[in-house]
């Protein structure tokens, strides 16, 4: 079956972002998000999970490990396993990008202090 964001299983998080699930399998997750302006993702790490953050649209900040990484679109960036990490969107445009996970991260999620 074709999927788009139309027909994906669709969800909200944090402060009224979304997302929709485009692949949700075991061993691989993939999502298309959208952050409003000027919102953030709590900063966690996932013990299994790799993920792979790729921008669509907008500017987004992606903090990993301490290093603040500018994505712009067409611009990805990887993060390992254990590895603390945190999304922004410090514009006052709307970020979409697509995040792979593999395996899919739902229960591998911690949150950090930091």
């Amino acid at each position: 079956m074709k999927i788009s964001k139309t027909n994906a299983e669709h969800y909200v998080w944090g402060d009224n972002c979304d997302g929709w699930h485009l692949v949700k399998n075991s061993d691989l997750s993939i999502i298309h998000e959208r952050m409003l302006p000027n919102t953030y993702e709590v900063r966690h790490y996932h013990n299994l999970s790799r993920q792979f953050f790729f921008v669509l649209s907008g500017t987004a900040t992606l903090e990993v490990d301490g290093e603040m990484i500018e994505l712009n679109p067409q611009e990805g960036y990887e993060v390992p396993p254990s590895t603390p990490h945190q999304m922004f969107n410090k514009t006052n445009l709307d970020v979409e990008f697509i995040v792979t996970s593999q395996p899919n991260s739902k229960g591998d999620r911690v949150l950090t202090q930091n």
